[in-house]
């Protein structure tokens, strides 16, 4: 990953309703959760829903899977890995006796 596309994902998750989306994607891993789900856990209208859930999906944050009349969207679990592992690759290299696991 390199600084362009880490840009684009951290715009994306710029707004507060797509993090919260996001957020609560990632806590369901695997299973993902269906749209109305979503809007019931995140209190949205099904609108505003749509258009976050475009955006994120556009960006591969999320991906969406038709289920008879459902769709399920699930948390790219891999690419966020890869984003927090863009932010903690360089950590510390310029002060090597600093010991990056540590909260100051």
């Amino acid at each position: 990953m390199n600084t362009q596309e880490s840009a684009k994902l951290f715009e994306c998750l710029s707004s507060p309703v797509r993090l919260d989306i996001f957020s609560l994607l990632i806590r369901y891993g695997s299973e993902g959760l269906v749209a109305g789900q979503i809007a019931s856990e995140l209190n949205l209208p099904a609108t505003n829903l749509s258009f976050h859930l475009k955006t994120l999906t556009y960006a591969n944050l999320v991906s969406v899977q038709q289920e008879g009349r459902f769709l399920r969207y699930r948390a790219n679990l891999a690419l966020m890995k890869a984003l927090a592992g863009f932010l903690t690759n360089q950590c510390c290299l310029a002060t090597p006796n600093e010991d990056c696991s540590t909260n100051t």
